[in-house]
């Protein structure tokens, strides 16, 4: 079982005020690329992992937006972290119908 749970809000700034949405879809798709377990909702995204690793995402997330063009980006980030474990799925469980 993971250790961490890291859910992340990319914000990017964006050339020319263009809209945002396919560089959210570029930050996403270097969470997917990375083979972690992540389940992307309506505001944030939370990845199921080893902080180190999950830190690695944040930043490769980062970089590949400086290299599609954006001059910036703000991400609000929030770590639950337990060395016994924790995941998605028991943490919500008894939502789930």
């Amino acid at each position: 079982m993971a250790s961490t749970l890291l859910s992340i809000q990319v914000i990017p700034k964006t050339p020319d005020g263009r809209d945002t949405i396919p560089y959210v879809d570029e930050a996403i798709r270097v969470i997917q690329e990375s083979g972690v377990k992540y389940q992307v909702n309506a505001l944030e995204t939370t990845l199921e992992g080893e902080l180190p690793d999950l830190l690695k995402i944040v930043n490769d997330m980062h970089e590949a937006l400086f290299k599609a063009g954006c001059p910036g980006v703000i991400s609000q980030v929030k770590i639950a972290q337990y060395p016994t474990g924790i995941s998605m799925d028991k943490l919500t469980e008894k939502y789930r119908p």
